[in-house]
């Protein structure tokens, strides 16, 4: 039987978001950054088919966030970047005895479990590579590995490509599944926009997250 287990890298949150720096304060920003994060954990934590979640992380407040929604921590002093802290999660998860990995960054709050739930329905027949991309068709914001080692991680610019890449290069069946929800990460003020017309038109739940952009609007 397939064993899921949710890896949320999640940065520390006073560095967060330093591309809306020009429209958000730091205060602001950080607050931001926390509220999503929880509305992940929350998202995670409903969905049926993830089994467990490890978040890893150099923040405290964001250690205490996670064990606070019952998942694990595994801590990033280095606090190295996304990639790096995805590799030590996935290697949690393969010390737990994961057969899957599902990993999902921490600034997508309209993060939908039925989604998630769809997402993982489907029991793997050998080594797969799913790759959920972003709102613009080039980036990866969700990555499902079967087993979580199958391919190494390599998000950033340009990564829904070489995902693939590397799914081919490893003999791995490699499927591109676009998911609304979780399509919108925020990184600039165009995203930030995106997610609030999302919210306001009734996409995903992410209660924290709302409170603080209705909060910001008054």
């Amino acid at each position: 039987m397939t064993k899921t287990v949710a890896v949320l890298p999640v940065k520390r949150f006073g560095a967060a978001k330093q591309r809306l720096a020009a429209s958000l304060s730091e205060p602001t920003r950080r607050g931001l950054a926390e509220a999503m994060v929880t509305d992940v954990l929350v998202a995670l934590r409903r969905a049926r088919r993830v089994d467990a979640v490890v978040v890893v992380s150099g923040e405290a407040a964001a250690q205490a966030l996670a064990r606070g929604h019952g998942a694990a921590v595994v801590a990033d002093p280095d606090d190295a970047g996304h990639v790096p802290a995805a590799v030590r999660g996935i290697g949690w998860a393969v010390a737990e005895g994961a057969t899957r990995a599902l990993l999902v960054p921490g600034d997508c709050p309209a993060l939908s479990a039925a989604q998630l739930d769809a997402l993982l329905a489907d029991e793997p027949a050998g080594p797969e590579v799913v790759v959920v991309p972003d709102r613009h068709g080039s980036g990866t914001n969700a990555l499902v590995l079967s087993p979580p080692g199958v391919i190494a991680p390599a998000f950033g610019a340009g990564s829904r490509e070489r995902h693939e890449r590397l799914a081919t290069q490893a003999g791995a069946a490699c499927w591109i599944v676009e998911l609304s929800s979780l399509g919108l990460d925020v990184d600039t003020s165009d995203d930030l926009r995106a997610l609030q017309d999302a919210l306001a038109a009734g996409g995903g739940e992410a209660s924290h997250t709302r409170g603080l952009l209705a909060r910001l609007s008054r």
